[in-house]
């Protein structure tokens, strides 16, 4: 199994430079390569292979120095990552897609990061890395398995981070519980399980609104190029980034819980992308981040050996009577929070008996499974 491990660095001067660097370099041979890949493209209707544009990078390196400066591994991913996007491009163009060429990096970018995949050492408190040598990190748990690749990162915040992948890891599965939960998420909770546990919304976006409009403003009362400027676009980058860490500690707490105390989680397959175009909505889905949730129930059941069932995003778990089945689209009404079904007259609060019926389908489709 392959795992993943981030942990915050702490270069000196020297080595911060040199990350700058090899951002940049890094930045240049992709959109050097993008930039042929696109030109031949247009003019002969085939674009290069990356076999001849690693040859290519050998000649360019040999016409600039400042090439040969920066771990020549980074420079090597580049042009994966590239091969990757043009290949993802052509998949997009045969499935009837219009979609524009890969987009060039930028210095701007909200995040820079570039990947390496050669001596790669952990080390007490620190991580040695290709060309920077050994660089203090704060190790918070033990890496365990073989380490495949490094992916160093900066965030809008100006923080550093390393990524390791590692393969061969061992992770023993929970015990088992013998529940099964079916999980419905919302706005006005941001989930409910079909037992009647209800997880309230914290709204971290709303709650700091304030404070960062405030900090936004100072920042577009900056003059441009100016160090206050920059002290200012700090000060924002910090709040956001406070925000996506409460709601990344709330997801990974929550998340964690379900999986362990539950053999078999229901949850429903959500298209957030879609329902963002709602304009009074869409602040309020992003906020709640549920592709992010369902993304970690995902792997954490896979990790320790417990059981995802997705339900299609069409079922109508909401208009479903959970307990004669009855079907009433008075609940296409957000509004409505409760109902009574008018065949068996039971009560239901709407998104219990919404996690109810997701909990059924997702055990439905789970037993119509063939058997591995």
């Amino acid at each position: 199994m392959e795992r993943s491990y981030k942990f915050r660095l702490y270069p000196n001067r020297e080595q911060e430079i040199l990350i700058q660097k090899t951002f940049g370099c890094v930045r240049f041979v992709y959109n050097h390569f993008l930039d042929e890949r696109i030109q031949q493209y247009s003019q002969a209707g085939k674009a290069p292979t990356r076999f001849q544009q690693d040859k290519s990078l050998t000649t360019l390196k040999k016409e600039l120095e400042w090439l040969r400066e920066p771990d020549k591994c980074a420079l090597q991913e580049a042009l994966k990552n590239l091969d990757a996007a043009y290949q993802n491009f052509f998949r997009r163009v045969k499935q009837g897609e219009k979609p524009g060429f890969p987009r060039f990096k930028c210095k701007r970018d909200h995040r820079q990061s570039y990947k390496t995949n050669s001596t790669i050492k952990v080390l007490d408190g620190a991580v040695q890395l290709p060309k920077l040598g050994k660089v203090k990190c704060a190790i918070s748990k033990k890496v365990e398995g073989r380490i495949l690749s490094a992916t160093v990162s900066q965030n809008p915040s100006g923080k550093y981070f390393v990524s390791l992948c590692c393969t061969d890891v061992d992770v023993a599965p929970l015990p088992k519980t013998g529940a099964v939960v079916g999980v419905d998420v919302g706005l006005k909770s941001f989930a409910v399980t079909s037992d009647g546990t209800e997880f309230a919304n914290p709204k971290y976006l709303h709650k700091s609104e304030a404070k960062l409009a405030k900090l936004q403003r100072r920042l577009s009362r900056k003059q441009k190029g100016s160090k206050r400027r920059d002290k200012a676009r700090l000060a924002v980058a910090r709040m956001h980034e406070h925000i996506a860490n409460q709601r990344l500690d709330m997801q990974h707490k929550l998340s964690t819980a379900l999986v362990r105390e539950n053999d078999v989680i229901c949850v429903e397959d959500l298209a957030p992308s879609n329902m963002v175009k709602n304009q009074t909505l869409a602040k309020s889905v992003s906020d709640a981040a549920w592709g992010e949730f369902r993304r970690q129930i995902a792997y954490k059941a896979a990790w320790y050996g417990k059981t995802v069932s997705v339900v299609d995003r069409f079922f109508p778990s909401s208009q479903l009577c959970s307990s004669c089945g009855e079907q009433w689209a008075g609940t296409k009404d957000l509004s409505v929070r409760e109902w009574v079904c008018p065949k068996c007259s039971a009560h239901h609060d709407r998104d219990v008996n919404a996690a109810k019926n997701i909990l059924n389908e997702g055990l439905r489709l789970l037993a119509e499974q063939p058997a591995a």
